[in-house]
């Protein structure tokens, strides 16, 4: 018999006894931990054996490559919050569910800060993982995605179309997976109050009553002029490149060569422009950074109501982010930055630019055109809508720099059940 022609034996796995299940869900968490630290490209199966008391042979006995272990740590990342989506849907009202989903979510970080849980995968990372892979993650991750939608759909929110729903559910799911990099600055008896607040905001926005989003002739009027073109056009290339690589794949995930290949040059080419990954990085933040001073400087000198300065600024940065000069940097990308001190500083300034969209809040509080909230929540939400304005294409193909404020911009500062 020809040998070479016989398949080998399936691979038996290894039987579900209680010691296995508790071995694996050590070696999840461990695992867990380090990919959210360092990224999937950060890590060895090595460091993670030795983070749990174990040699690279043990974790392969589980998972035989290290990208089978980050997807097992997504899939049940998602199966988590798919299950807060399943608990959220058995309230009545739209309302009820989007507030119960974030409640839940609340009780999951209170969880996980006590000890009683791990803390969960971030989803930053999933485009690292090989095409097969990260095909069976974004599978789950949009199954997770239609029950967050069907929180959305009821009486209230009757006359939307596919794509005004999808663009609000991206909406509501960005800002929950956001709150574990801003909540903990609060104290733990205050998430109660802080996800009433959060809740009220997604739900009714920000306009006092009776005031809607401005016309095109009001935002013309503001003159808000836009972030002025690069000075160096290939510079403002590998920026473009590297932001978008780094939003895909994380900071290690970008390399050199994926860098260089997605500009269709030699990796000559890229070290005769920029001396090195990192400082190249660094300029994608200073120049995402400089893009939301910008506007926001604009908006803060401009003439007329707060709100209407606030929606201009809104539309602004949704349009660059889909333009042909977006997208901006995500502020996920920080927490692969390979310089700790690097990190702080980045977070230093990602907090101070949401206190000046908390300031310019402040303003429209003040005229009367914003109603009355916790200014501090709804900036830290509305940061982190216009950061996910860069996924926002995965859910809304056909949208664009026309149609964003629409679909997203509307309900990011006018609420989730705001009219079509």
């Amino acid at each position: 018999m020809d040998t070479a022609l016989t398949p080998a034996p399936a691979a038996i796995p290894p039987p579900e006894t209680l010691r296995f299940q508790e071995k694996r869900e050590t070696i999840l968490a461990a695992a867990t931990k380090l990919f959210n630290e360092a990224g999937i490209k950060g890590v060895t199966l090595g460091e993670i054996a030795a983070s749990v008391g174990l040699v690279t042979t043990s974790i392969t006995y589980y998972y035989r490559r290290k990208e089978d272990l980050a997807t097992a740590c997504f899939l049940r990342a998602i199966a988590g919050r798919r299950s807060l989506a399943e608990q959220a849907a058995t309230e009545p009202t739209v309302q009820a569910r989007v507030t119960r989903y974030l409640a839940l979510r609340v009780l999951e970080l209170v969880s996980i800060d006590s000890g009683e849980q791990a803390a969960p995968m971030h989803f930053n990372d999933i485009r690292a993982l090989p095409e097969a892979q990260s095909a069976t993650v974004f599978t789950a991750y949009t199954e997770k995605f239609r029950r967050v939608r069907a929180l959305l759909i009821g009486s209230e929110t009757a006359g939307l179309g596919r794509e005004a729903i999808n663009a609000r559910a991206h909406l509501l799911l960005s800002v929950a997976n956001s709150l574990y990099a801003w909540l903990p600055r609060y104290e733990i008896d205050e998430y109660p109050r802080i996800v009433q607040r959060l809740s009220d905001i997604l739900l009714h926005g920000l306009a006092a009553a009776e005031l809607a989003w401005p016309d095109q002739h009001m935002l013309a009027a503001l003159a808000l002029a836009e972030p002025p073109p690069a000075a160096d056009d290939t510079a403002d290339a590998f920026l473009r490149a590297a932001t978008e690589l780094v939003n895909e794949q994380g900071y290690r995930g970008a390399s050199v060569d994926k860098i260089s290949a997605r500009l269709h040059v030699t990796k000559g080419s890229f070290y005769h422009h920029n001396d090195n990954k990192l400082d190249l990085i660094t300029a994608c933040f200073e120049r995402s950074f400089g893009v939301l001073r910008h506007v926001l400087q604009a908006a803060e000198q401009a003439q007329g109501p707060g709100w209407q300065r606030c929606c201009a600024a809104m539309e602004m940065l949704l349009r660059f982010q889909l333009s042909e000069r977006g997208p901006l940097l995500r502020v996920t990308a920080t927490s692969a930055l390979p310089d700790q001190a690097q990190r702080e500083q980045v977070r230093r300034t990602i907090q101070r630019l949401a206190e000046r969209i908390a300031s310019l809040l402040v303003d429209g509080l003040m005229d009367g055109s914003v109603r009355a909230q916790d200014m501090a929540v709804a900036a830290l939400a509305i940061a982190s809508a216009i950061n996910a304005a860069a996924e926002l294409r995965r859910w809304v193909p056909s949208v664009d720099s026309h149609s964003v404020s629409r679909l997203y911009g509307r309900p990011a500062l006018l609420g989730l059940l705001c009219p079509a």
